[in-house]
Formats: structure tokens, C-alpha cells, sequence
């Protein structure tokens, strides 16, 4: 009994052990980029897309192909007919079978058949490109929130500290007022920035609740409660793409990123409409193939040696149907000469589509462009508020060690000690804010370089 209980025990153990570790699980960033490329609701709707264009060479190639249809019927005459042996009108039900099989074939039509295959060959492509940059875009938010939220636990950290700081403040003017030391207005200014403390606690809690609750929507997580990530100590170092030109990495971003790539397939999509419009003014040729036949269930009128007539039954179902079997082909040649002139405006609406594509591709390389020079100018700024904010820094913590050893011999009064120890705080926060702002910044920038956000090492 003893060794039973202990099993159990250690079963218990072990499952809530196992359950405590899932609950405790924190995400690093490489989970977070893997699993919201798997389970992304965008990226999962662009594959979707991708899929259909598939369906749709499918399609392309099915017009190469010859349409083959069968059918078949069989019906039922009742009522008032003529009886073929009286020739009198009498009520009577006859039958009759028919079966046939019809084939066509397009052996020329302006050569649209081939361009439409063209054109889902491209359509592919631009699916790729596309599902390719949903990727690219879900990794640059996911690798945004994480590092929002690791600014966010170090500022709460901050807070925290500034409080438990100022809360041992308030506990040593408690003493030195009820001592006579200091005034008790001290206390009170002492006690006003306690509770100031408190709620910049409260606040950077809830900020990181939300940027937390932002990273597990975009990753599509259903219990988004307990999530959480893995702390990381990201350095600022200097990155080898920020001494690149400008011009450089704007050529290098051409070569790299797919929004110039789904632009240029999508003109070429564009000039394949044009060419499939045109084709609609040139004759088609196509061939056609029948086959037919039927059966009759009426008895047959038949006449004896005498010449007197008789009746007989109908023939067997497949002598009929060989007997009466026909067949029917050829080629047939369409010449549109006037149609509404709906082929001619088909063909003007797909020109200024493909005007349309061409300022597209204009406008998205203008804006690659842009995009790049933006992304070094922020970089750069990210890098000198960062430079600045650790100067303030330092300097701020000269002013408060000097402050509190002013606000220990009494030189200082609570207030003045008080706003040194904020300006300080703020000045760590900034600090803080500025780092990831940089990191980031100078990811984006890599991104263009063609250095994915996140490297599988």
C-alpha cells in the first residue's frame, strides 16, 4: 500500500510539475516569429490566395484539353396515337431511348488559350511574392511587440525601484519628523510622491498587460492570460549595414524585397490582358465530333409474302441501337466582325489596366525608396537620442548622488531631493525607450539590406 501511494504521489507530481512548466513557458523571439509564420490568420488567408492561383493554372490548362459530354434519354408517349396497323386513334403508350456523345476541340483562337496559361503562371508567382511579404511583415510586428514588451518590464522595473526607494524615504522622515529633525510639510511632499509612485507602477503594469496582450493576438494565441516572454539583455552594437551609403542599400533593397517583385509580375499579368483582348478579334478555329443513336419500343409494321401487313415486336435494344447509330464531324470557323463592340472595349479597358500597373511599379519603387531613406534617417536619430539620453543619464546620476548627500547633512529640502530623484527615473526610462527604439530601427533597416529579422542560426 505504501509503494501504491507513493506511485500516485509521484504521478501527481509529475503532471502538475509538467502543467506548471506549460503555464510557465516564456516565448523567445525565434518561438514567436515560428509560430506566427504557422498560425497567422493573414498569413494562412495569403496561402489561401496562392491556392487558388493554383486552381486557376489548372483551369489554363484545362482549355488546351477537348470537351467530351454524353447524354442520354428515355421517354414515355401516353395518350391518343395512332395505331400503325389500324391506322385508327386509340390511347396507347410507346418508348423511346436516345443516347449521344458530343466532343469539341479549339485548335486556334488568337493563341488566348496560351496567354491565359501565361498569366496564372504569373499569377503564382505574384501569389508567392505576396505570401512572401506577409511573412516578412508579420516577422517585423512580432519582433516590434517583443521588444515593446521587454521595454516595458524594464520600465516597470524602474518604477518599482523608484518606489521601494522613495517608500524607504518616507519611513526614515517619518523617524527624523518625529524626532524634530524635519518639518512634517517634508513628510507630506515625501508621502504625495509615494502615491505619484504608486500609480506610475499601476500604469506601467497595465502597459505591459496590453503589450502583451498585443504579441499573443498576433500570434493567434487563445490563452493569452499567462503568456509571456523570455527576458533578453539586447546590447546596442554597431551594425555593419549603417555604414553602407544610402544609395547602396537602396540598390540592394531592389534586389531583395518583393514589393518591386509583385509590382513588375503584376505588369506582366497586365500586358498578358491586353494580349488575351486582342486575341478575341482574330478567327477561332475549332473542331466538333458527334455521335447519336436510338431505340424504339413500338411494335413494327411488317408485310408478308402476300403483302398483307402484320405486326411485330420491336428489334433487340442493341441491334436498334447499331442500326440507327449515326455520326457527325467537322471543323467550324468564327469571324467576330461585330459584336457590340465589346471586344474593342474589352481590349481599352485592359490597356488602361496596364497604365495603371506601370504608375504601380513607378510608384512602388519611388516608394522602396523612401521607405529606405526614412528608415536610415531613423535609425540615425534613434542612434543620437540614444547617445544623448545615456549622457543625460549619467549626468542625472551625479545630480542625485549629489542631491542625496545634500538631502543627508539637511542642505536639501524633500522637494527639491525629490524632483532630483524623478528627473532621474525618467532620465534611466528614456534610456530604455531610446535602446529598443534604436535596435529596432536598425532592424528595419537590415530588413532592407536583405537580413531577415530574425536568423536561423
Amino acid at each position: 500500500m505504501k509503494n501504491v501511494g507513493f506511485k500516485i504521489i509521484f504521478l501527481f507530481a509529475l503532471v502538475f510539475g509538467f502543467s506548471s512548466q506549460a503555464q510557465s513557458k516564456k516565448w523567445t523571439i525565434q518561438e514567436c516569429v515560428d509560430y506566427a509564420l504557422k498560425n497567422n490568420i493573414s498569413i494562412k488567408q495569403t496561402d489561401l490566395d496562392a491556392q487558388t492561383t493554383a486552381i486557376s493554372k489548372k483551369d489554363a490548362i484545362g482549355n488546351f484539353l477537348p470537351t467530351i459530354n454524353a447524354n442520354a434519354s428515355h421517354s414515355w408517349n401516353i395518350g391518343l396515337n395512332q395505331n400503325i396497323t389500324t391506322g385508327l386513334l386509340q390511347n396507347q403508350t410507346t418508348q423511346f431511348t436516345s443516347a449521344g456523345l458530343n466532343s469539341s476541340i479549339d485548335i486556334y483562337n488568337g493563341l488566348q488559350n496560351q496567354n491565359r496559361l501565361r498569366r496564372a503562371n504569373l499569377s503564382i508567382l505574384s501569389s508567392q511574392y505576396q505570401l512572401t511579404k506577409m511573412k516578412d511583415d508579420i516577422s517585423l510586428n512580432v519582433a516590434n511587440a517583443f521588444l515593446q514588451i521587454l521595454f516595458n518590464k524594464e520600465n516597470l522595473k524602474v518604477q518599482k525601484e523608484q518606489l521601494a526607494n522613495d517608500e524607504k524615504q518616507q519611513k526614515r522622515s517619518e523617524e527624523l519628523v518625529a524626532s524634530g529633525v524635519v518639518p512634517r510639510g517634508d513628510l507630506l511632499d515625501v508621502k504625495a510622491t509615494v502615491a505619484a509612485d504608486k500609480q506610475r507602477v499601476v500604469a506601467a503594469e497595465n502597459t505591459l498587460f496590453l503589450s502583451k496582450l498585443s504579441l499573443a493576438q498576433l500570434l493567434q494565441l487563445d490563452d493569452f492570460k499567462d503568456f509571456d516572454i523570455a527576458d533578453a539583455d539586447y546590447e546596442v552594437k554597431p551594425s555593419a549595414t549603417m555604414l553602407e551609403t544610402p544609395e547602396a542599400i537602396i540598390a540592394k533593397a531592389k534586389q531583395e524585397r518583393v514589393e518591386l517583385k509583385i509590382a513588375k509580375t503584376n505588369l506582366e499579368i497586365a500586358e498578358k490582358d491586353v494580349k488575351i483582348a486582342k486575341g478575341a478579334f482574330q478567327p477561332s478555329l475549332s473542331g466538333f465530333y458527334s455521335f447519336s443513336s436510338r431505340v424504339s419500343y413500338a411494335d413494327r409494321v411488317l408485310f408478308d409474302s402476300s403483302g398483307f401487313p402484320y405486326t411485330a415486336g420491336a428489334l433487340p435494344f442493341f441491334d436498334q441501337f447499331s442500326n440507327n447509330k449515326g455520326h457527325n464531324f467537322g471543323m467550324q470557323l468564327n469571324i467576330p466582325i461585330l459584336n457590340g463592340l465589346s471586344i474593342k472595349n474589352n481590349v481599352e479597358r485592359s490597356k488602361i489596366a496596364l497604365e495603371r500597373s506601370k504608375t504601380v511599379e513607378k510608384q512602388a519603387t519611388l516608394d522602396l525608396e523612401r521607405n529606405v531613406y526614412t528608415a536610415i534617417t531613423d535609425a540615425k536619430g534613434a542612434l543620437n537620442a540614444y547617445e544623448s539620453a545615456t549622457i543625460t543619464l549619467d549626468a542625472r546620476k551625479e545630480a542625485f548622488n549629489y542631491a542625496k548627500e545634500k538631502y543627508a547633512v539637511g542642505m536639501m529640502n524633500s522637494f527639491d531631493y525629490n524632483q532630483a530623484q524623478l528627473l532621474y527615473a525618467n532620465a534611466q526610462s528614456e534610456v530604455i525607450r531610446t535602446k529598443y527604439d534604436y535596435i529596432f530601427k536598425v532592424k528595419v533597416v537590415e530588413f532592407y539590406f536583405g537580413i531577415p529579422i530574425i536568423e536561423n542560426k
